[in-house]
């Protein structure tokens, strides 16, 4: 159980344990049940979601990039200023490095295991990944799984802060409602190394990939969602509060599973390729409700074929990325 977790146990109107008693149980700090963050200024609010809109158009961007485009826009800001922010909101400047490090020091980091993978079937490979949400008044975190075959989002959650569960509740929702992936891709972020999560894909047998450090393209797929959702949805929407996000986010992830047409999937929807997947048998995993789903009109030698000039592409942008 997280720090967090425990410290939500602590009762303060238990009759017959104190506060003190409580703590000394649960292994808590009684001084963090009181501390209370400082809140994100308004100006600082205003300069994370310019640097977010920046870093989707130049990824490789660090913080002295950023402090020369912020510069040139008329902000007084110095570079320790815009590595804090970028630090708040999760994002670091995607380049390839000497060697690949681990984000936490007690935890595992798995090898990247879908080089020269052909993916061509549904539940073959699910990904996952967090990113930053603004606010007009604040932010939040927003995780999704991701079926890499169909694109289709199957489960997500939004968070006011970067703690484990809520990326193992959206991993617990897509298995619980769409059966397990043959392989798992995440990046090395502490919440997808944690045991909570490696251990829910541990007992159902699931292997596990992990992206190399500073590799953006080892899981392309999922940000270019991140993309199309902050310039069709995020941006234009400026939500004033975490339910408006999570309403307008839902509706947004509804549309681009049922309704979005992809250039890549031949001008389908991730929900049809999905699902007429598993109904044709093209499906690793699927839960008996889910094969029991009537057949959709599909060419699976054709999406398999644009599969393949898919991934050849990202392999001459991976062979450009390399050392």
């Amino acid at each position: 159980m997280s720090p967090a977790a425990r410290r939500s146990l602590v009762d303060r109107a238990d009759p017959q344990l104190s506060i003190v008693a409580q703590c000394g149980l649960l292994k808590v700090a009684r001084s963090t049940l009181y501390y209370r963050p400082a809140p994100v200024s308004m100006d600082d609010l205003r300069l994370m979601r310019r640097i977010d809109e920046q870093y989707l158009t130049t990824p490789f961007y660090g913080s002295r990039r950023m402090v020369a485009v912020l510069r040139r826009e008329g902000e007084a800001v110095n570079r320790k200023h815009v590595r804090r922010l970028m630090q708040l909101m999760g994002i670091e400047a995607i380049y390839q490095r000497p060697n690949t490090s681990q984000r936490h020091p007690d935890h595992k980091v798995y090898p990247y295991l879908l080089r020269g993978l052909v993916i061509d079937r549904a539940n073959q490979v699910w990904c996952a990944d967090i990113t930053y949400i603004p606010l007009a008044k604040g932010f939040v975190y927003l995780v999704a799984v991701m079926d890499w075959f169909s694109r289709r989002v199957l489960a997500w959650r939004l968070s006011i802060s970067m703690e484990t569960e809520f990326c193992v509740e959206a991993l617990q929702d897509a298995m619980d409602r769409h059966g397990q992936p043959g392989i798992f891709n995440t990046d090395q972020g502490v919440q997808f190394t944690s045991a909570a999560f490696i251990d829910e894909l541990a007992i159902r047998g699931v292997r596990i990939s992990m992206d190399g450090k500073g590799r953006f393209l080892d899981n392309i797929f999922i940000e270019r969602l991140w993309r199309s959702l902050k310039y069709e949805e995020v941006f234009i929407k400026a939500y004033n509060s975490v339910a408006e996000a999570r309403r307008g986010i839902g509706t947004w992830l509804g549309f681009y599973n049922n309704e979005r047409l992809h250039q890549a999937l031949g001008y389908r929807t991730p929900r049809e390729i999905f699902a007429a997947a598993v109904a044709c048998g093209y499906v690793d995993n699927a839960p008996a409700s889910l094969r029991s789903a009537p057949a959709l009109t599909t060419y699976p030698q054709a999406q398999q074929q644009q599969q393949k000039r898919s991934i050849e592409q990202e392999k001459v942008l991976r062979g450009f990325a390399a050392p």
